[in-house]
Order: C-alpha cells, then sequence, then structure tokens
C-alpha cells in the first residue's frame, strides 16, 4: 500500500540571534492511508517542529528545510511554493492547533471564520458554506450551532472551542490531520470526548491522523503505530502493541516507566529520566541522549547510533539487542529500581548538587545525607542543599514524621465559603445576576497532607484557590489559616502571612514577568523577604534551578525563550524559594511531560517530606493527583461533592460524577483499549445552575428527588462525605 505522507531525511534548522540552531535531523517516517501516529517525546524533542515542517509553517518562523523530502500522496511539499501550499493548507492537510484560542481570531465569530474556510477551498455558495459549517458543528457536539456560530472565540469553554477547531480543520475534508497536543489543557472528561470524536471523525472521513502528545495513555489508547522523538532525532518507531510490551531505546523505557498508573503505590517514587533535554544550541556528541542513559559507553559518547530496522520496528541504539536480551530494557519495571541509579530522594531534588542519596527515614528516623564523592565533570559541585532546607524547614514548625505522632492539625479551615461575580446588565433597575463560582463550600486541609482537588473546568477550582489566599475577596464565609481569619486581615498583616503561602500558578508564561530574567525571577522573593544580595542570591538561585531541573546557565535567559514545560519549573522554583508552609499548586504539571512530570511531583512530595510542607494540588491529570494526594476533593459547578481518602476515592468512589471521572481516564495500556466512558455533555452555567442536584443534568441515575432537592455535603463511612441522595455503594 502507498503511503499516504512519506517524509525522508528531513532536517530543519532555524535562524536566531544566537547563529543557526538545527532542529530536526534526518527524520523520516511514513503514514499510510486511514492510519493513526503518534509523535511522542519531551518538550524539545522536535514533534512541533516535525508537524510545523509537514506543513511548511516553519517558513513563516524563520525556519528553513535544510533537506530531505515530504511527500504527500506523491506530490512533493517542499518543492511548492506557499502560494500553491495555501491551495493545500485546509483542503488536504488540517492541523488542529494545542492552543485554540490563538488559532482562531478573537475578532471574528466562529461561523464566519469556518465559512471563510469553506469559500476558500469549495465551490459552495455562502448559505450552503454557513450551512455546512453548522453541520459540522453539530457532528463535533457543540449544542445549537446556530447560535455558536455567532457567538466569537472568547465565549466559548475550552472544550467547546477545541471542538469548534475540529469543525474548522474537517470543513473541507482534509486527507491528513495532524492534532498537536490536542487535549493538554482538557479535562479528562472532554479528553474523552474528543478521543472519541477523532476516531469516529477518522472513520467517517477515512482521513490519516498524526497526533503529537506526551501522554502516553492518549497514545496507547488512539495509536496505531508510535514515532519516538529525542532532541530532534526519531530514536524509536514500532506498532503500539510492539512499543508497549517491549520498547527498544533506553529513552522510550525510560518515558513509559515514569508514567504514574492506578497501580502506583502513593508515596513511592515516581520513575524519572535523569537529567533534562539539551538545548539544541549544546547538543552532545555521539547519541544525543547518551549524558541522561544509564547503560551509555564510551561508544554512545563517540559516535550516534543509525536508526536501525529490527523485525519490521526501528530504532537507534548501539546496544538494544543486547540490552533486550538482559532484560535491562522494560516499561513495567519497579519503579523502586530507580534508586539503583542514583536517583534517590536527594538525587532526584537536587540533581549532580553533591550528595549521592537520602536514605529515606522510617518509623520517624531522621533522612541520612550522603555526600556525593565521585562528581564527574559536568557535575559541578554545590553546597550541600539538603542539609540547608532541613535546617531552614524547622522555622516551619514540625516535620511529617512528628506530625504523625502528634496527630493532624488543620492548618487551614474554610466555613461555607461563597464567591459571587456580579453579571452587569444593560438597562438600571434590572435584577442582577450572579456568576456563582464558588456556591458555599466547607472542608479543611491539615497540616503536613496534600488534599487534591479535581473538577471540570468551570468547576471553581482555581477560584476556591485563590479564595484560600485571599487574591481575591470571599463574597460570604470565613478562611482560617492556622486559627486567624484572613478575611478580617489588614492588608499589611496580609501580606506578612503570604510569605507562608504560596502559589504554582496555571499559566506559567502570564504569571512571570517577561521583561525579567530567570535570575531576577526566582531571587526576587530572596532578595525581599531574606534581604539577599549578589553571589549569595546567585548561588541559592542556582540551587533552586537544579532542584527543578534546570541548568544554571540560563539565569539571564528571558521566559519566552523557554518550552511551556521549562517556563512552568522556573515557577515552580519561584515558588518555593521561601520555603513555605502551604503550597497552593494550580495545575502545577498539567503541561509537563511524563518524565518532567515525574520529576516535579517527587520534587513536591520530598519537600512535603524534610520541610513539612502542606499542599492543595488542583489538577486534571488523575493519575497524578491520587498518586500524591493524602485526600481528594471532588469539585462540581461550584461545590464540593465528594471528599475521600485518595485510595478509597478511586477503590470506591461514592458520588457519580467521580465515577465518570474517573472511568474517562486513558489507561497507558493498549491491550486495555475500550471504549471512552465520557459523560454526555459539559458543565452548566454558573450563572444559571440547575435546580436541586446539580449534577442530575448529566447523572444516568437522576431522579425526580435529585432535580427538586440539592443534597448537602455528609458524612459517609470513616474519612468520607458525600452530596449525593443515592452515594454508590
Amino acid at each position: 500500500m502507498q503511503s499516504l505522507l512519506e517524509i525522508e531525511q528531513l532536517s530543519v534548522g532555524f535562524r536566531t540571534k544566537r547563529g543557526f540552531l538545527q532542529a530536526l535531523h534526518d527524520v523520516s517516517l511514513t503514514i499510510a492511508p486511514g492510519e493513526t501516529v503518534c509523535l511522542v517525546g519531551e518538550s524539545g524533542s522536535g514533534k512541533t517542529v516535525a508537524s510545523k515542517a509537514v506543513m511548511r509553517l516553519v517558513d513563516y518562523e524563520n525556519g528553513q528545510i535544510e533537506g530531505g523530502r515530504i511527500a504527500l500522496n506523491g506530490v512533493d511539499l517542499t518543492a511548492l511554493t506557499q502560494g500553491e501550499l495555501r491551495s493545500l493548507r485546509g483542503k488536504r492537510i488540517a492541523m488542529i492547533f494545542q492552543e485554540p484560542m490563538a488559532a482562531f481570531d478573537p475578532v471574528y465569530t466562529i461561523g464566519y471564520q469556518i465559512v471563510e474556510t469553506i469559500l476558500r477551498h469549495e465551490r459552495k455558495t455562502k448559505a450552503e458554506a454557513k450551512a455546512h459549517a453548522a453541520s459540522l458543528l453539530a457532528r463535533v457536539g457543540i449544542p445549537e450551532p446556530e447560535l455558536r456560530m455567532k457567538q466569537y472565540p472568547g465565549e466559548l469553554s475550552g472544550g467547546m472551542l477545541q471542538r469548534a477547531m475540529i469543525a474548522l480543520a474537517l470543513s473541507c475534508g482534509p486527507e491528513l490531520l495532524i492534532a498537536d497536543e490536542p487535549t493538554t489543557a482538557l479535562d479528562v472528561t472532554i479528553q474523552a470526548q474528543i478521543l472519541h470524536l477523532l476516531q469516529e471523525l477518522k472513520a467517517e472521513f477515512g482521513m490519516s491522523i498524526l497526533l503529537i502528545t506526551h501522554d502516553l495513555g492518549i497514545a496507547a489508547q488512539i495509536a496505531d503505530r508510535i514515532v519516538v522523538m529525542y532532541a530532534g532525532r526519531i530514536v524509536e518507531q514500532a506498532t503500539v502493541a510492539e512499543l508497549f510490551a517491549q520498547p527498544h531505546h533506553p529513552y522510550t523505557s525510560g518515558l513509559l516507566r515514569s508514567v504514574a498508573t492506578l497501580d502506583t503505590e502513593k508515596g513511592d517514587r515516581l520513575y524519572a529520566i535523569a537529567g533534562s533535554i539539551p538545548s539544541l544550541s549544546k547538543l552532545p556528541e555521539g547519541c544525543v541522549f547518551h549524558p541522561r542513559c544509564p547503560h551509555a559507553t564510551d561508544r554512545c559518547r563517540a559516535s550516534a547510533p543509525p536508526l536501525v530496522k529490527r523485525g519490521g520496528r526501528e530504532a537507534a541504539c548501539w546496544h538494544a539487542d543486547a540490552l533486550l536480551q538482559d532484560g535491562a530494557l522494560s516499561a513495567r519495571e519497579a519503579q523502586g529500581e530507580a534508586t539503583d541509579r542514583g536517583e534517590s530522594a536527594g538525587a532526584a531534588l537536587w540533581p549532580d548538587r553533591g550528595v549521592s542519596s537520602v536514605v529515606a527515614p522510617e518509623h520517624g528516623e531522621s533522612a541520612v545525607v550522603v555526600p556525593n564523592r565521585g562528581l564527574t565533570a559536568h557535575e559541578p559541585p554545590a553546597p550541600e542543599t539538603v542539609r540547608v532546607l532541613l535546617e531552614e524547614g524547622k522555622e516551619n514548625g514540625t516535620t511529617q514524621a512528628e506530625q504523625a505522632k502528634t496527630g493532624s492539625v488543620e492548618l487551614f479551615k474554610v466555613e461555607d465559603v461563597c464567591k459571587y461575580y456580579p453579571i452587569k446588565r444593560g438597562f438600571p433597575g434590572r435584577s442582577r445576576t450572579f456568576v456563582r463560582a464558588v456556591d458555599g463550600v466547607s472542608f479543611s486541609i491539615r497540616e503536613g497532607e496534600t488534599l487534591g482537588l479535581v473538577g471540570e473546568s468551570g468547576s471553581g477550582k482555581s477560584t476556591l484557590g485563590r479564595l484560600l489566599l485571599q487574591l481575591e475577596p470571599v463574597t460570604s464565609g470565613r478562611v482560617l489559616f492556622e486559627g486567624e481569619d484572613l478575611t478580617r486581615l489588614g492588608a499589611s498583616r496580609l501580606r506578612q502571612t503570604r510569605r507562608h503561602m504560596q502559589m504554582i500558578f496555571q499559566d506559567p508564561y502570564g504569571s512571570l514577568d517577561p521583561r525579567w530574567n530567570v535570575g531576577d525571577l526566582v531571587g526576587e522573593p530572596l532578595a525581599v523577604h531574606h534581604g539577599l544580595a549578589g553571589k549569595e542570591k546567585k548561588q541559592r538561585v542556582e540551587e533552586l534551578l537544579a532542584a527543578v531541573g534546570l541548568d544554571h546557565g540560563i539565569l539571564s535567559r528571558h521566559p519566552h525563550e523557554f518550552s511551556g514545560g521549562q517556563r512552568q519549573r522556573i515557577g515552580i522554583a519561584r515558588a518555593i524559594a521561601l520555603h513555605p508552609k502551604f503550597v497552593l499548586a494550580d495545575e502545577a504539571v498539567s503541561a509537563l511531560d511524563v518524565s518532567v512530570q515525574a520529576q516535579v511531583v517527587n520534587l513536591m512530595q520530598d519537600l512535603q517530606q524534610k520541610l513539612g510542607l502542606t499542599y492543595l494540588f488542583i489538577a486534571h491529570g488523575l493519575h497524578v493527583v491520587r498518586h500524591i494526594s493524602d485526600r481528594i476533593a471532588v469539585m462540581y459547578l461550584g461545590r464540593i461533592v465528594e471528599i475521600a481518602p485518595s485510595r478509597e476515592l478511586f477503590r470506591r468512589p461514592a458520588h457519580p460524577y467521580t465515577r465518570a471521572l474517573i472511568d474517562s481516564i486513558p489507561h497507558p495500556d493498549p491491550r486495555l483499549r475500550t471504549e471512552p466512558a465520557a459523560i454526555r455533555g459539559e458543565i452548566p452555567s454558573p450563572a444559571r445552575p440547575p435546580a436541586g442536584c446539580r449534577f442530575h443534568t448529566r447523572c444516568p441515575l437522576a431522579t425526580d428527588r435529585c432535580r427538586s432537592v440539592s443534597p448537602d455535603l455528609l458524612p459517609l463511612d470513616g474519612d468520607r462525605s458525600v452530596a449525593c441522595h443515592y452515594p454508590l455503594q
């Protein structure tokens, strides 16, 4: 069968202020008609560059195809002019971008933009184009499509806007659909809907799909073949079943082992690949993965291995055959083996910073720090940061081990908190309506614990987090921090108290001043609260950057020079600079690659153990929430519907909404590929919440009582509470 897309020996570079940087090196892959191929790898691997090269969009970003060939059904795209390419884009190749808000023009309606694309490529009248656009919106599951066509991008929710992006991409029936991280920022329920939709549309339109993702659970559920990229090169290609059953490259093995699953025990360290992906300007000699590879030899450091075919699959590793024979490569090895490579608590926390291992404390014993005596040339020595932070952590009170002896203490207590946003009306005298973002929430956060907070976008999770820190005033209710009512504090006292409460923001780019360099951004809290300056401040900033897996050489660079995952790590370094008592992590790991995500989760757990930190962990990645959380609160449309210990909540959810969230999680194993059990519809508007139980409009078990009487959050058993008239047993 002839391939629909053929990429042969593709090399792409970019003109930058630091010179010409090569982003892709001899990339070759094919996609057959009707096939779904997933590109996976960490941020900076070249996945998005490869997809944009196919569309020839790199031409508009100072990029240049240096060599190779890209053919679509035999047509060499590298030989076409931009005018000729414009007739293909949208018609034969279409793309779903990672951020649909950036892909849509905010000053034009959704309908106008879809109709414009149809008229450009199809011989249709305007009326026919409008009817086709409305039918596409309906096909992708958008209710009231005629109304939505008149709305602007900013008026649609994230999930609905992503569906509109899919409708736009499908408007002219493309042969190849490129989807660049189409579900990264979406909730698990909406993600399940989008993945199910893509699979349906693929069969309906006979398309091929090139899907870019860092979520291996998604790849396991949707891919026919997987292509693994690292530092601009392909290191492995295989069918999804082959790759998950037996990876042939150490990098692939590391990615698979980094995934948190429902089988991962809380408290166990997640496996993480040591170090971070290299900069394009500082690529290592030989195999580009050798600085992070536990099996690297002198041959790996001297020369780059070619991509070699082995039984219908490909891998670029000098020692693949020997490693496979020895059983060193596995997707399902015990995660505890990470410590065999020096990735113990201290080494993962402060990589290459003079610590070889930290013996984890048991039964309340103190941690033992073992200095590293065998530093190599690329591991610069530094102060024993572990010991420093342990000493400073005493300021924050007892450690977790001591708390276990004295019993749980409430750090935060939230009492019947509400946050309403008034909606302005055009005519005076009209009754005002409100967006009920948080509506009568009560709970507590205990010292030293991690409370996970989950729920779809629009549930009120982020708003509730901001209310805890008093970044926004409550409409009613009380927020107590160590017994002190934050809602009654003056500005000066509140500012002093906030030193002990820090936040990792959902949008790292929006939370980092683009005019400041990394050294200033991370060092500002140290200067303001500790009075550090000069060499001492620089040293502490370097230690913080190392703690989140970043090189100290980036001190003079600015946020726009980093990937989204790297920017998030900069934000985390800034948040932990003052060693606060409480950290609010608002989607802190949702945009990170699985290995980096594992590093950050391990980092947060280590800091919690050593400094007695307390976390509120807001996320939509339920695997990670389960792993890091002691208890989990489930929020829906401004209210908590269930709160329970993490293990119990996943083992036996009591609320139908909780069960639906868990059922929507894509399982990172192609052998367990099933139809996604997505919740139908979207979360209602918080300005017009349904009467009775707010989930009844989407609940398959709803009764007349659910539609008329709102259930209270009541104790169910043990440490569990649920707001449901008919809790699941």
